[in-house]
């Protein structure tokens, strides 16, 4: 390794892990590594290594720190990383970051004086942030491999973590190695990073490395390099310095530094580190002591301006501390040699020189620093009225940021201070509820909504405003909704709507109706929804609530659809969509784009849906939103459109951006979609990604429904009935009797069905047909429940044409069980799936074809499947494929018979059947299986025993395996 060799002994198997993490990255496999060990170890020298020789590749290095205030200052490693590289970064590698940057001004909102644009409403602000953070990434790695190094994780935000889970989950084919460092021993055991790593972890792409102790010979060759002159260290001294420090490189060379100078080596690793602050002058030990309030990076104005001192005492000072190694220089000022050093100063201070100091750094940062920093030296300080006013304004600028979590926590400790300083209605400038309804809004964009409903809670029982009463039941109502609490949801929303009269129109009765008809819509509750709802629409217009009325015109639109089909919804989802969009209410705007492009699928309108989910998903990638809920449900919904159409080669290349290996699932259900083209064609992935998925079965309906539904399809296709059984029950045994994706899952299971009924009758046993057939015939009558109508005659469920073409394919197979195979039903299944469902319309083409041939109408199942077999060829879809060169060859439907082999002079007929007598076919099954009488199938087999020259069914079979005659 070089000159690494030197510095990083016992530590080449470690470098080698991160250096092949950055190869792999470089050839466009993303990497992500998390390095962990004890403070002192060796986390920071390993990792700068790696830093070191990226930067001699060529790549780009972005490095950011997490700090002991990290929980309030939201995204900081990352901001850490990004202000320095954009002021340090020259020639082509600053320009790119430089334009990168430019190109999303949302992540300006992380840089000092940064503006970023509004911040969308609702709780898509953090998406939005991640989804610029990838887009960065990726854009930079396309010019240069990337290295992302977040460092002190211990230490690291909310949203940090947050962001780190992401990047974890997503990064993929970007040219990225991101490396995180953490402190294992101080991770106690309710440490929010201890939940995380272990979840990481069980990523395919991450990868744990834990830095151990030296061992002795290590501190050996550690304290050999130290010296300077490679000269070992006496051995004696070399087992004394090992025994003290246990290993730990960073306390073995404070021994070994203290050692070489005479001195009596302190009892604990504080008194050590303490006793170079007190070989400092008086100047140098009170700038260091100032620093290390100021934090692990220190801005050398700051503590000169803290310290009290003149300019030239100050610089004279720092010359002195860095010569005795406490700080070292970097871009931005200086940083402690080490956390623990820090550590150890802070440690020491005294109480009243230590609320001195964050007083003194509190006035300084007034002007000119973050308010997250401020509450931290206010509140160290004891100020309080300066830290309310500092947690508020860090609240906001945290929503800003698009971090939730901390704004709660900002918002939570200014309430906390409320009653303790005076005049708190000016300093924050709201009053408290409003104040209160922050934290609301923040808990439950962070994904806690128990918390926001608690706090709303008691914000009712002691509010008596009217209309801030009727805002706070519409947000509880919202919260409870969220929680599947929709009765008392309900009930909250009528007691609101009944505090305020129609008239005058007014934003809270407006969005207090939105809520209550998007909850009744939810369970059906209400016939009236729909007057509701356009009560809801007028009411927001006329009081200027976009957001209101968009809500309340998805929610009619639906409900509308699921009534009686109206196709004007298809614009009414458009008109919301625009509304909301336009309004800046992304999750709303998502929400009608995605049931507009939606509305359009199911009504067979395959190209112009295929166009709305185009432009919808522009919207959300120019936007950062492509991996927020709906940017993720509107792909599944673009890659379904393109494998409905028959375009599986646009199908697979979306789906190549839906990973095999996942963890959670949210990222399951995308993954579980791209099953469907890779079921169909038969391809070698299907068994990795089921195998992927199935941890996450139980807890997800939606994915047991998809993937296991897809499951039991490929284990038909291979012929496994009873897998493929197993599969199917397990789905239907999680999705609710009406809902509508029982008629998929029924039909999938009569196919199962009919197939067992075939091969029972083909082989004499009835009782087993009769049990299959009486089988799909509850399972058709779940169809037709799942399909059935209100007592008014209205349908329970949208079902769309693709429904209604699954109920015709189970109606088709359930007669197929019963023996009655009906080429008149296979034909409405045809004709049902033809609105451009191309791989299902050669499925219908092959079964049709299948019931003609058994009727004798050889002709029309000839073109029936040489139709089908072009369709399926097109697509690619190889089990179907075998499944119709099979049936072309046992019906004779292809025009030519097989070429005769030879073996004792066979017909290519009479090989056929010779292969069903070796594999224990009956007679009766060998008719059935080609479609030709039980008395032709016994000519055949008796014309194969003669020229066979044996005399059983057995010996034939002996005979055509042992002579390869069925090669």
């Amino acid at each position: 390794m070089g000159d690494d060799a030197k510095v990083l002994v016992g530590r080449t198997a470690e470098f080698g892990a991160l250096t092949g993490a950055l190869d792999r990255a470089a050839a466009g496999s993303a990497g992500i590594v998390l390095v962990s060990g004890d403070a002192g170890v060796g986390k920071t020298t390993l990792v700068r290594a790696l830093t070191r020789t990226a930067r001699e590749r060529g790549c780009t290095v972005l490095v950011g720190q997490c700090a002991e205030l990290g929980e309030s200052m939201p995204y900081l490693p990352l901001a850490d990383a990004l202000w320095s590289a954009a002021g340090s970064s020259a020639g082509a590698a600053g320009d790119a970051l430089a334009a990168a940057l430019e190109a999303r001004p949302v992540l300006r909102r992380l840089l000092p004086d940064g503006d970023g644009g509004a911040v969308p409403a609702g709780e898509l602000g953090q998406q939005q942030l991640f989804g610029a953070v990838l887009g960065l990434l990726g854009e930079l790695g396309r010019r240069a491999p990337v290295v992302l190094v977040l460092e002190d994780l211990h230490w690291a935000d909310t949203s940090t973590r947050h962001l780190l889970t992401f990047l974890s989950r997503v990064l993929q084919r970007e040219r990225v190695c991101l490396v995180g460092t953490y402190r294992s021993d101080d991770l106690p055991r309710r440490h929010p990073l201890r939940p995380l790593v272990a979840e990481l972890l069980r990523l395919p792409d991450v990868r744990g490395i834990e830095l151990a102790p030296f061992g002795a010979g290590e501190t050996a060759e550690y304290l050999a390099a130290l010296s300077g002159d490679g000269a070992p260290p006496a051995a004696e001294l070399v087992e004394r310095v090992h025994r003290r420090s246990e290993g730990n490189p960073f306390y073995a060379g404070e021994l070994y530094s203290a050692a070489r100078t005479g001195e009596e080596l302190p009892a604990g690793l504080a008194d050590l580190l303490l006793a170079r602050v007190e070989r400092l002058s008086a100047d140098a030990s009170h700038v260091v002591r100032a620093a290390s309030v100021a934090g692990r990076r220190v801005d050398d104005e700051l503590v000169r301006r803290a310290s009290g001192l003149d300019e030239a005492a100050v610089g004279e000072a720092l010359r002195e501390i860095v010569s005795h190694q406490l700080l070292v220089p970097d871009d931005a000022g200086y940083t402690f040699r080490h956390a623990l050093l820090r550590e150890a100063v802070y440690a020491d201070l005294l109480p009243g020189e230590r609320t001195r100091l964050h007083a003194a750094f509190a006035a300084l940062l007034a002007d000119s620093g973050t308010a997250a920093e401020l509450a931290h030296h206010s509140l160290a300080a004891h100020d309080l009225p300066a830290a309310f006013a500092a947690s508020v304004q860090a609240a906001r600028e945290a929503e800003r940021m698009g971090a939730p979590d901390e704004a709660h926590d900002h918002y939570d400790r200014a309430l906390s201070l409320w009653d303790a300083v005076p005049d708190p209605e000016r300093a924050a400038g709201t009053d408290r509820v409003r104040m209160e309804l922050a934290a609301v809004r923040t808990s439950g964009r962070s994904g806690d909504p128990r918390r926001a409903i608690s706090r709303l809670r008691r914000l009712i029982a002691a509010e008596t405003d009217v209309r801030m009463g009727v805002s706070l039941r519409e947000h509880l109502a919202y919260y409870l909704s969220d929680i599947d609490q929709d009765d008392e949801a309900a009930e909250i929303c009528r007691e609101a709507i009944a505090m305020l009269p129609a008239d005058p129109p007014t934003r809270e009765r407006a969005a207090a109706l939105a809520t209550y008809a998007r909850t009744l819509l939810i369970r059906e509750r209400r016939p009236d929804i729909a007057g509701i709802a356009e009560e809801a629409i007028a009411a927001g217009r006329a009081s200027g609530a976009p957001d209101a009325e968009a809500s309340a015109m998805v929610t009619l639109a639906i409900h509308r659809e699921s009534r009686d089909a109206d196709p004007s919804v298809v614009g009414l989802f458009a008109r919301a969509r625009d509304l909301a969009i336009e309004a800046g209410e992304y999750q709303i705007g998502l929400r009608a784009a995605f049931h507009h492009a939606r509305s359009l699928f199911d009504r067979g309108d395959l190209a112009g849906a295929a166009a709305a989910a185009a432009e919808i998903l522009d919207f959300t990638r120019a936007n950062g939103l492509g991996w927020s809920s709906y940017g993720t449900t509107l792909r599944c919904l673009q890659y379904l459109i393109h494998y409905t159409a028959g375009d599986w080669a646009e199908a697979s290349r979306l789906a190549a951006d839906f990973p095999v290996r996942v963890a959670r699932p949210g990222e399951a259900q995308v993954s579980a979609y791209a099953l469907f083209t890779e079921v169909a064609k038969g391809e070698d992935t299907v068994a990795e990604r089921l195998r992927w998925l199935e941890p996450l079965w139980e807890g997800d309906a939606y994915i047991t429904f998809v993937a296991r539904s897809l499951a039991a399809e490929h284990a038909l296709w291979r012929g496994d009935t009873a897998a493929g059984l197993a599969e199917i029950a397990a789905v239907l045994a999680v999705v609710e009797p009406r809902d509508p994706q029982v008629i998929r899952t029924a039909a999938t299971t009569l196919w199962a069905r009919a197939d067992l009924a075939a091969r029972a009758r083909a082989a004499g046993d009835a009782g087993a047909a009769e049990a299959a057939a009486e089988a799909a015939g509850d399972l058709v009558e779940r169809a037709r429940t799942a399909a059935s109508t209100t007592p008014d005659g209205r349908p329970r469920a949208w079902l769309g044409l693709e429904g209604h073409a699954w109920l015709a394919r189970a109606e088709a197979e359930a007669a197929r069980a019963r023996g009655a195979n009906d080429p008149g039903l296979w034909r409405k299944s045809l004709d049902a799936f033809s609105y451009g469902f191309t791989y299902e319309v050669a499925r219908s083409r092959w079964r049709l074809a299948e019931a003609l041939a058994e009727r004798g109408d050889r002709d029309e199942a000839a073109a029936e499947w040489r139709t089908a077999l072009d369709e399926a060829e097109s697509l690619g879809a190889a089990p179907l494929v075998r499944a119709l060169r099979d049936l072309g060859a046992r019906a004779r439907l292809g025009g030519q018979a097989r070429p005769a082999g030879g073996g004792a002079g066979l017909t290519a007929r009479e090989r056929e059947v010779l292969a069903l007598v070796a594999a224990g076919r009956n007679n009766k099954e060998i008719a059935a299986a080609l479609f030709i009488s039980p008395k032709t199938a016994s000519v055949h087999v008796s014309n194969i025993l003669a020229k066979l020259e044996v005399t059983s069914r057995t010996q034939a079979a002996t005979k055509a395996h042992t002579e390869g005659l069925l090669d």
